[in-house]
């Protein structure tokens, strides 16, 4: 009988530690203007490092959280450690669309592509159910996805 309660803890125990459900999403069955929208805001904020000028989010576009991390103090630093390490960036890749089950938000990773080509930056958008961006992240590229990184 022991036995069966420390089989019986085990096993509650690692089910409550697999709290992120992230499932891979056919990118035809996410909407093209879902996708568009979140392209077309990753690409302002990478682009802003060329040009010096940031357009800062709406409340229809990104959460309150995003809005005030998100400003042009933290873009402009951000921009100085980018355009050294990488150049100019050029343009972002769709790799492929993950789905947390759990919170329901939608993971658009991207390819982001710089005048140097020596190491590939990710960018990573989530969404959350209203469509609003939720968290922007930029790390090195890896083809495995890593919720921690």
């Amino acid at each position: 009988m022991k036995r069966y309660s420390v089989l019986l803890l085990l096993i509650l125990i690692i089910s409550c530690k697999s709290t992120h459900r992230i499932v891979k999403l056919e990118p035809s069955l996410v909407d093209n203007s879902l996708k568009t929208k979140v392209t077309e805001l990753g690409k302002r904020v990478l682009n802003s490092c060329n040009t010096s000028k940031f357009k800062p989010f709406t409340t229809e576009e990104a959460t309150p959280e995003v809005i005030s991390n998100i400003t042009p103090d933290k873009i402009s630093k951000t921009c100085k450690k980018f355009l050294f390490k990488y150049g100019k960036f050029e343009s972002i890749q769709l790799m492929e669309i993950l789905q947390n089950k759990s919170t329901k938000s939608k993971i658009f990773r991207y390819k982001a592509i710089y005048e140097r080509k020596r190491i590939i930056k990710e960018l990573r958008i989530t969404v959350n159910e209203e469509d609003k961006i939720s968290e922007i992240k930029s790390t090195d590229w890896t083809d495995i996805f890593d919720i921690n990184k």
